[in-house]
């Protein structure tokens, strides 16, 4: 019996232009099954779909950096794991003189922070529909809070290779970064894993692997299909995610979450 279900969200449960459609939801809340959004996104861009399919169970935020859940409107972490101050400050110098090129901001708990508004800014806030907090470059460049994540972005493909050549030469052991889509690239806390996330739900929930399954459809979603029971990969999906998962559902454009649930986990539930 499916006890409970993580989500990706971007190309997953949330269709092309960001959004989740309200057949999606409405199916989802039918099934009764509980959801956990396992999501690169921060709290504040995970919101809307949170309050939308009324979820009060832990959430994973920052690629596994963060657990938390919703209490009377407020975040309240249960899990937080924020990238070394030290490191923040050394990556933001090194990054923004050598890529200055690259759109470049980070999240703490609750606010994401710029040092301008450009292409890759104005493209995220379109996505989310938040806005960021603009800094002073002296004041972007040394952070006063937890830092849970660096976010690059770049539409230009020769320039993201550079990019991971650049951060696979530095050669941090306490760091980790995962390409997200196209053009993001994005830097947590090395423990900061959606498997490491869906880990510790689990242990604290006492559930068995073949208890829970999981939606996903890139890259950083092949840990997570790892850790669960039925991994249910979208039809947009990358190859190498359909081969890995034991089903395939429909597109985020066709609400593949809801139809997945419909199609394969109900019938494990019987």
């Amino acid at each position: 019996m499916i006890k409970r279900i993580f989500s990706d969200m971007d190309g997953t449960l949330l269709n092309s232009k960001g959004k989740l459609a309200a057949s999606n939801a409405r199916s989802i809340k039918e099934a009764g099954i509980p959801l956990t959004l396992v999501s690169a996104r921060a709290p504040m861009e995970m919101l809307e779909a949170i309050c939308t399919l009324e979820l009060t169970g832990p959430q994973v935020a920052f690629n596994g950096g963060l657990i938390y859940q919703m209490e009377k409107g407020h975040i309240k972490p249960l899990y937080a794991q924020a990238i070394k101050k030290d490191t923040v400050k050394e990556l933001l110098l090194y990054l923004s003189t050598d890529f200055p090129q690259v759109s470049l901001s980070y999240y703490d708990l609750k606010h994401w922070y710029c040092d301008t508004i450009d292409q890759g800014i104005r493209y995220e806030k379109k996505l989310t529909g938040c806005q960021p907090t603009k800094l002073s470059r002296e004041r972007f460049l040394a952070p006063q809070t937890a830092i849970f994540k660096l976010m690059l972005i770049t539409f230009d493909e020769a320039t993201m290779q550079a990019l991971l050549s650049y951060l696979a030469k530095l050669d941090r052991s306490d760091i980790t970064y995962q390409r997200s889509g196209k053009a993001y690239l994005e830097i947590t806390h090395h423990l900061a894993k959606k498997s490491q996330g869906i880990g510790r739900i689990m242990r604290e929930e006492q559930l068995k692997k073949r208890d829970t399954a999981a939606f996903g459809d890139g890259h950083n979603d092949l840990p997570m299909f790892e850790q669960v029971g039925y991994a249910i990969a979208m039809d947009n999906a990358m190859e190498a995610i359909k081969d890995y998962a034991h089903y395939i559902t429909q597109s985020n454009d066709q609400d593949g979450v809801s139809y997945g649930i419909k199609q394969f986990l109900q019938k494990e539930s019987l």
